[in-house]
C-alpha cells in the first residue's frame, strides 16, 4: 500500500483579525458608541457613513452594550483624550467584551491638547482588547461649522478616518483632496 503524501503546510498570514466576518455576513454599517457624552460619535458617524451614532453610554455600574443593534456589524467605541475619558473607554470596551461582544476599533478623539500620561497608558492597554487604537487628530474647522460632512479634513484625519474603517474589515473611499494653495 502506498504511503499517503503529506501537503505542505502554507502558513499565510490573515491581515483581518480572526472576528472579522469574511464572507459578506458583515453589515456595511458601523455603529459608533461613546464611552461618555461629547465623544464625537455624531461627528465620526457623519464622517464614516454609513454608520450609525448610538449615542453615549450610560453611567452606570454595568453599562449595558448595544448588542442587538451592533448584531453583525462593527462596533467602535469613541472617546476624549482625557484622563477620565480612557476610563470610561475602558469600562465601555469591558461592558462590550463582557456580553460577548467585539470592538473592532477605540477612535481617541483629540481635544486639542496634549494627550495626559495616564490616558495614554490606558490606551495602550486596552489595544489587547479592542482591535486597534486610532487617534482622531483635532480639526479645528469643526469649531466653526453647523455640519461636519462639510469640513475638508487634514491628511491626519481622513488617515484616521481609513484607519477606522481597515480595523472594522471595510474599504472607504474619500474624496480628494482640493489643491493646496
Amino acid at each position: 500500500m502506498p504511503k499517503p503524501q503529506r501537503r505542505a503546510c502554507q502558513a499565510t498570514r490573515d491581515p483581518l483579525p480572526s472576528w472579522v466576518p469574511r464572507h459578506g455576513t458583515q453589515r456595511p454599517e458601523l455603529v459608533i458608541w461613546g464611552a461618555h457624552g461629547g465623544a464625537g460619535t455624531s461627528t465620526l458617524a457623519a464622517w464614516l457613513q454609513p454608520a450609525w451614532d448610538m449615542g453615549a453610554m450610560r453611567a452606570e455600574p454595568d453599562p449595558p452594550y448595544p448588542a442587538e443593534v451592533a448584531s453583525g456589524r462593527a462596533l467602535v467605541v469613541a472617546c476624549r483624550d482625557t484622563a477620565w475619558a480612557s476610563r470610561q473607554a475602558t469600562k465601555a470596551v469591558s461592558a462590550v467584551i463582557a456580553q460577548g461582544g467585539q470592538v473592532a476599533a477605540l477612535a481617541v478623539v483629540s481635544d486639542g491638547w496634549p494627550e495626559p500620561a495616564i490616558a495614554a497608558s490606558r490606551f495602550r492597554l486596552l489595544e489587547a482588547r479592542a482591535g486597534s487604537v486610532i487617534r482622531v487628530p483635532f480639526v479645528p474647522a469643526l469649531r466653526a461649522t453647523d455640519d461636519p460632512s462639510a469640513v475638508t479634513l487634514p491628511r491626519r484625519a481622513r488617515s484616521a478616518l481609513v484607519q477606522i474603517h481597515v480595523a472594522a474589515g471595510q474599504s472607504l473611499s474619500l474624496p480628494p483632496l482640493p489643491p493646496e494653495t
